[in-house]
């Protein structure tokens, strides 16, 4: 997926079109509303290419899935601004020329819906809910890829991340949106 994708170069582009959309969305734009990092597009593309197959640049450097989840955690529900986050995505992979290739784009944006639903939208109460060491999810080709040996909560956290991912769609997990560029062709 990572090289599919065109690497760090081909994800920071898709980063940046996703950022840029996100930000004119007056729904989405909300999740913004307390300051962006100043490279959080880089740190973004850095943490897809991870779970894309990539190397562990975002890992090494920036934190885990627990802290990426934490970010995301204690919001409350929010089913409309992920709606309208993956429906960005979807644009933005219009916007970079990833739509033209229909599986490369149809992955990406299983990956995506996935994440935003399952991984990013688990803990809506408190942040303090997400266990300690959680690893980045691990997305191919064939969907969600099962990580190593997971025990205690981690364990726990990858059984609810596979229930909701089967619970969202197909047989692999990842459901196809409607609404995806890719849709009905």
């Amino acid at each position: 997926m990572y090289q599919a994708v065109g690497g760090d170069e081909g994800l920071l582009r898709l980063a940046i079109a996703w950022h840029r959309r996100v930000m004119a969305d007056e729904v989405v734009s909300h999740a913004f509303s307390h300051g962006v990092h100043p490279q959080h597009s880089e740190r973004l593309a850095a943490y897809w290419a991870e779970a894309l197959g990539g190397p562990s640049t975002y890992s090494n450097t920036n934190g885990d899935e627990t802290s990426v989840v934490r970010m995301h955690s204690g919001n409350g529900q929010h089913q409309e601004m992920d709606r309208r986050a993956i429906a960005c995505f979807d644009q933005a992979l219009t916007d970079v020329g990833l739509v033209e290739n229909l599986p490369l784009g149809q992955v990406l944006h299983d990956y995506f819906a996935w994440a935003t639903t399952t991984t990013m939208s688990r803990y809506h109460d408190s942040a303090d809910d997400v266990p300690d060491g959680l690893r980045i999810p691990h997305w191919s080709w064939d969907g969600l890829q099962h990580q190593r040996a997971a025990r205690g909560r981690f364990a726990r956290h990858v059984a609810v991340l596979e229930h909701g991912a089967l619970a969202a769609g197909s047989e692999k997990g990842h459901g196809t949106m409607s609404s995806a560029p890719w849709a009905g062709k």
